[in-house]
């Protein structure tokens, strides 16, 4: 059935990619005013202000009336989200604060500021021991390398190769002269032909001579005996790690703790690629992230960040203020896998851009340039003024150099006149507020890269938040978009945001991307025109900006009706809310993300994500889409649980056909083409007929070959035909 399923797939796809992307941008009929056509505006509403509507989303959006629905959609704090707490309660990092996370969760800075004696080892057992393994792990890197230079060493030294001994030739391990007796030796017997006792005797002779003279093998060197001894602690280590499942949970975790070095780093290793599931089972959510920070201390916190995501995309009931919270991360974009990011991304997304993703605009940029993660990925935290105290060389307090300067800080004539960096400020104006467009010039740029020197992070390796720093600032006034901005330190920076964030072009910029996102990849001019309007007079209210959009006539025109194709995240959220299924752990979903091109927080430039669908159709994607849609409604989809049957109505379906015409109003509202319809009807139909059988003669009655279709013993497969309607080009779209 699976490789039918297989093929089915490919023939399903075959027959619709040549429609595909006129499918995926077709307009469709008008929506209507309110009161008209009322399931179809649910159904947009739905589509467009959430991750996908559930079973039953779509009846409850109609009795409560689509306007009044948005309007609380707007106030999500008038919205109970208690039940996704419950989910996300096992995620503990989530709920850190960063230097929390830092010192339960160490970066590789701090196990080298450990290895290296700079820092004491932690005397709680737990943190102890991931330090442990971390060291250790660094400690043996660290020795292999030194023993590999070693080595060459030796190599280079010796330059004469013929004396080398070579594995199995015994002439190499004997003196010259040795080697002549021996050899003469052999060479007699071989001559007489056949042996006498007195010629045997001078052969034994010679060759207890020669065998006296044999250097005898090398002693092994401290570095070998060390590591025989690390391999047979290794062994016994391996042997005990074995033993642990049988433990109960909690006298097993205690056990792990109190085992020695080599018998935490086998434990550790035994996790490595997310296997040893065993030894984790029955231990309650503090134990496992220990056990598992153990072998990887930062994985721990970027996993657990990726699958809160995603429990929240899928469970929360504030939908609209995570469909934003997204659409703001993309934005304001970060990426997760430079350096100390693994440690700044949870407070960023959750302190910053959440709380904030129906607010002011203003105060949301202010946010991102005072972010520790902002500041990090953009380097502007090491970013110096080229005439600031620290670059000239003036020490923080009188007397001789060496005393009063700050860690990292330049001494006189040391890196004089360098260190201004304009990564932010060039994403600032180009990506986060005026656009590419926006009427500035490379010496804005300049400028406005002055403006923010030393605006810089305490301690970033330790958790530290934002700090002014006078010393690295620029002084003197600067000049950015003809306005010239007097020297205040601090303030400076503040005045900057502010102007960009009233700017008349950030209010269009801002207001295009959220047509773009809510509306079609080519949104109307004159709606793009109305809500900028709206952001310069409401101050860059967010809420105020949105309800000029949904309640635009663009948006329920008839070209927006599934005009926008789902990014990776919004289908594979859009699936799982489709199907009703109960995700127990979001691991394997965060991996098909990989696997569709966009990894959580892995979007490397600043640019963040695309929203528009030409980068995300294509064959391949489609057909990668199909697989994971058949995956997981056939319950092959690790920690997600889908009940199929309950796609089906009331009671189990009479036949197939009344099985795909139920299941196509509760995935995607009845609003499906006739040509997926006739093309997945006609496959469940051929899928049940006679094979026909080589041999010409007809088969026997029973054979599952030739079974009739729909019969008792062989109910409707309604895993495949859930799983071909959300891989169908219908569902792609929103």
């Amino acid at each position: 059935m699976r490789s039918g399923r297989a093929k089915f797939a490919l023939l399903f796809l075959s027959l619709s990619l040549a429609c595909a992307v006129p499918q995926l941008l077709a307009k469709k009929k008008d929506i209507g005013a309110p009161g008209q056509n009322d399931q179809k505006r649910a159904s947009h509403a739905l589509n467009r202000l959430t991750f996908g509507p559930r079973p039953g989303d779509l009846q409850q959006v109609m009795a409560m009336g689509v306007d009044k629905w948005i309007d609380l959609q707007l106030h999500p704090d008038k919205i109970s989200d208690s039940a996704l707490d419950a989910r996300l309660e096992p995620f503990r990092t989530a709920r850190m604060s960063t230097r929390e996370i830092a010192e339960d969760f160490p970066d590789p800075q701090e196990i080298k500021d450990v290895m290296n004696g700079k820092k004491p080892m932690p005397s709680d057992a737990a943190k102890r021991a991931i330090f442990q393994v971390q060291v250790a792990r660094q400690q043996d890197k660290q020795e292999k390398k030194e023993s590999n230079k070693e080595a060459n060493a030796r190599v280079t030294a010796s330059p004469d190769k013929a004396s080398i001994a070579s594995p199995g030739d015994s002439m190499m391990m004997m003196p010259p002269d040795a080697a002549a007796n021996t050899a003469a030796a052999d060479n007699s017997a071989a001559n007489a032909g056949t042996a006498t006792n007195d010629s045997a005797m001078n052969t034994a002779l010679a060759d207890d001579k020669a065998m006296a003279n044999v250097v005898p093998p090398p002693k092994p060197t401290p570095e070998e005996e060390a590591e025989a001894r690390r391999r047979e602690q290794q062994l016994y280590a391996d042997l005990e790690v074995q033993q642990l499942p049988s433990l109960p949970p909690d006298q097993r975790f205690k056990k792990i703790l109190n085992m020695s070095v080599e018998q935490k780093v086998a434990f550790a290793d035994s996790l490595r690629g997310g296997k040893g599931q065993e030894f984790l089972e029955g231990l309650d959510a503090k134990q496992k992230e220990i056990l598992l920070a153990m072998n990887n201390p930062p994985a721990v916190v970027t996993d657990e960040l990726a699958q809160a995501k995603l429990l929240r995309a899928i469970y929360s009931e504030r939908q609209l203020e995570e469909v934003m919270t997204d659409f703001w991360f993309n934005h304001f974009n970060v990426f997760v896998g430079k350096g100390v990011e693994r440690l700044l991304l949870t407070s960023y997304e959750r302190d910053v851009i959440h709380p904030r993703a129906l607010g002011k605009f203003e105060d949301l940029l202010v946010a991102t340039a005072k972010s520790p993660a902002m500041l990090f990925y953009l380097d502007n935290w090491l970013s110096v003024g080229p005439d600031s105290p620290q670059a000239l060389g003036i020490p923080a307090h009188p007397g001789p150099y060496g005393r009063g300067y700050p860690r990292g800080m330049t001494r006189p004539n040391q890196g004089r006149r360098n260190g201004l960096n304009e990564n932010y400020g060039r994403e600032l104006l180009e990506l986060h507020t005026l656009s590419v467009n926006g009427g500035y010039s490379q010496r804005d740029v300049t400028e406005v890269a002055k403006v923010f020197t030393g605006w810089t992070i305490e301690k970033p390796y330790e958790g530290g938040g934002f700090k002014f720093e006078p010393r690295t600032h620029e002084p003197g006034p600067k000049f950015v978009l003809g306005h010239r901005i007097k020297p205040k330190g601090e303030g400076e920076g503040l005045e900057v945001l502010h102007r960009l964030a009233t700017s008349p072009q950030t209010a269009h910029f801002i207001s295009l991307k959220l047509a773009e996102r809510f509306v079609s990849d080519d949104p109307p001019p004159a709606l793009v025109d109305r809500m900028a309007k709206t952001f310069l007079k409401k101050k860059g209210d967010i809420r105020e900006v949105l309800s000029t959009l949904f309640h635009s006539p663009e948006f329920w025109a008839d070209g927006s009706y599934r005009a926008k194709v789902k990014t990776p995240l919004e289908f594979v959220a859009s699936a799982v809310r489709a199907t009703g299924a109960d995700v127990t752990e979001a691991s394997q979903l965060v991996r098909q993300l990989n696997n569709f091109g966009m990894p959580l927080y892995g979007a490397q430039p600043p640019t963040g994500y695309s929203m528009k669908a030409e980068t995300w159709v294509s064959s391949s994607a489609l057909l990668s889409r199909m697989n994971f849609a058949l995956a997981l409604s056939a319950g092959k989809v690790k920690g997600v649980n889908v009940a199929v049957a309950q796609l089906s109505g009331n009671g189990p379906p009479a036949d197939s056909g009344q099985a795909l015409s139920e299941m196509e109003t509760v995935l995607l509202a009845g609003d499906v083409s006739k040509q997926t319809h006739d093309s997945i009807a006609a496959q469940i139909d051929s899928a049940g007929k006679p094979a026909a059988p080589s041999n010409g003669m007809p088969q026997k009655q029973g054979n599952k070959a030739g079974r009739k279709p729909d019969d008792a013993a062989h109910p409707p497969d309604e895993s495949t035909i859930a799983g071909l309607l959300l891989g169908s080009p219908e569902f792609q779209k929103r």
